[in-house]
């Protein structure tokens, strides 16, 4: 790969590995409503979509009872934030990143429950642009979010001079609809479901971002 003039991070299973967090947190929520959730549904069909299309689509809901079970599903992650789920070695990365080149997170994660997240683990400074579900109109895989923060970034950055890293078929589809080039993480997803990234790596440490930006 050529070298890159600025990384973004998907936040959920990519910098924050709380998908585990987060399945916990919708089978509470869904088994509160009557309809439990496994491990092979929720990684199976619904992680990496928006909040919308998971919430509203498994419990068939809409409008105001929607947008309160997001909330609720928000506060008890929020509940949860504490910067442990950013491993010693991503955050090394993001710093030796930050050193170099500017750093983005784009995520259908709200800023809400990110922002704590990025400050207790020590990280919120080496963040020039955060995208969050509130920014945009459409989730992922739109590339919205993407071109957003291409925009943001600004210094005549193009798509290609930008490699994004994703754990989720939407996610990958997202940063790849940008023009963006994009590193798919193991973890969420099987290979098979990351075949349209660049590449697919099985994490990202220090070694990784020095072979992108030096």
């Amino acid at each position: 790969m050529q070298p890159a003039r600025a990384l973004v991070f998907d936040f959920n299973g990519t910098l924050s590995h709380d998908e585990p967090v987060l399945f916990a947190i919708y089978s509470e929520l869904f088994a509160e409503h009557g309809r439990p959730l496994t491990e092979d549904d929720y990684f199976g069909t619904l992680a990496g979509n928006t909040e919308e299309a998971i919430i509203g689509g498994w419990l068939g809901v809409d409008g105001d009872e929607l947008a309160a079970l997001v909330e609720d599903r928000i506060d008890r992650y929020v509940r949860r934030a504490d910067g442990s789920t950013i491993p010693d070695q991503l955050r090394a990365a993001v710093r030796h990143a930050a050193a170099r080149v500017p750093v983005a997170v784009v995520s259908g994660a709200y800023r809400r429950e990110i922002e704590p997240v990025l400050e207790f683990a020590g990280l919120a400074e080496c963040v020039t642009v955060l995208v969050a579900a509130d920014d945009v109109r459409r989730g992922k895989p739109d590339p919205e979010g993407y071109v957003r923060a291409l925009a943001a970034l600004g210094d005549g950055l193009a798509p290609p001079d930008v490699v994004a890293f994703e754990d989720t078929e939407a996610g990958v589809a997202s940063a790849r609809g940008a023009g963006l080039r994009c590193l798919a993480v193991r973890g969420t997803h099987p290979d098979e479901r990351l075949v349209a990234a660049d590449g697919i790596v099985d994490a990202i440490g220090v070694d990784l971002v020095r072979s992108l930006v030096g």
